[in-house]
């Protein structure tokens, strides 16, 4: 297991927010999409591989019911976010928060900075390296 993932294990994102590890701005995806230096600069957008996420969107507790029989829910309900650990993530600079932690660099960012999703098939390993 790679030590990123050790490190992170400790680490709980709370919410609609997701734990990004960046990567350099002259990075390509497997797949060969990058954003050119040049963008990134004038849109204030960065990229980065998504390390751990948050449990989404909470929502309410269900109405209560008139139905005696039935089980209340006592857990917290929420609402799955669409970003998956491994996905490489483009998003608002604006909206992220950096920090270090053991000599990394990781960045904290609500879903709603998140501007584009892109799910490579391949194991997150081979981007933490």
């Amino acid at each position: 297991m790679n030590q990123n993932i050790k490190i992170t294990a400790k680490f709980i994102v709370v919410g609609d927010r997701v734990l990004i590890k960046p990567k350099s701005l002259d990075e390509r995806t497997k797949s060969g999409i990058y954003l050119p230096p040049g963008v990134q600069e004038k849109e204030k957008i960065q990229s980065g591989y998504i390390i751990k996420t948050g449990p989404g969107y909470p929502v309410g507790p269900p109405p209560e019911s008139d139905e005696p029989w039935k089980e209340s829910a006592a857990t917290p309900q929420y609402i799955p976010l669409q970003a998956q650990v491994g996905d490489l993530a483009i998003f608002l600079q604006s909206s992220a928060h950096e920090i270090d932690y053991d000599g990394e660099r990781y960045i904290i960012v609500p879903n709603s900075a998140i501007l584009l999703l892109v799910r490579e098939d391949d194991d997150i390993e081979y981007y933490l390296k």
